[in-house]
């Protein structure tokens, strides 16, 4: 196993290398995101460093041309916060009013740092199991890198 040469040549020439979730870890294994700061899905965020990146618990990472964000249903607030990158904030917030976007959760919570410990417990606990094949995945593919690195 090696680093992505395909993924490698498309990152040296962007203009920004983004993605949003776990989606991070496929950059990350693809060597893309060794020596920048990132973040995803908080249940995988501790992977990251597998590869080589440095782990970050926000919404949003921007480190140089790497930009990353958390989970899925954060993509409009990463292309928010990617359009005020490239275009600045007066842009980014006329295009938020353009979509009328104005989330109101129905619930409080969405993210770790605002959920009772309680139903932080029961999603681990429900995904333990795919978290601990995702852990040995990330784990074996770090270290059959590191080892084709040699």
């Amino acid at each position: 196993m090696r680093f992505s040469p395909y993924l490698q040549a498309q990152a040296e020439n962007a203009t920004y290398v983004t993605s949003v979730c776990t989606g991070s870890l496929v950059l990350a294994a693809a060597g893309v995101l060794t020596g920048y700061r990132a973040t995803c899905h908080w249940l995988s965020l501790n992977q990251l460093a597998y590869f080589g990146a440095e782990p970050v618990a926000e919404r949003v990472v921007v480190d140089r041309n790497r930009v990353t964000g958390v989970g899925v249903t954060f993509g409009i607030d990463f292309a928010l916060a990617l359009a005020a990158s490239l275009f600045g904030d007066d842009r980014a917030r006329r295009a938020q009013l353009s979509m009328e976007y104005d989330p109101e959760p129905p619930f409080p919570g969405g993210s770790p740092s605002s959920s009772d410990p309680a139903i932080i417990a029961a999603v681990r606990d429900g995904s333990a199991a795919f978290q601990r094949h995702r852990e040995e995945i990330a784990r074996e593919a770090a270290a059959a890198l590191h080892l084709s690195m040699l």
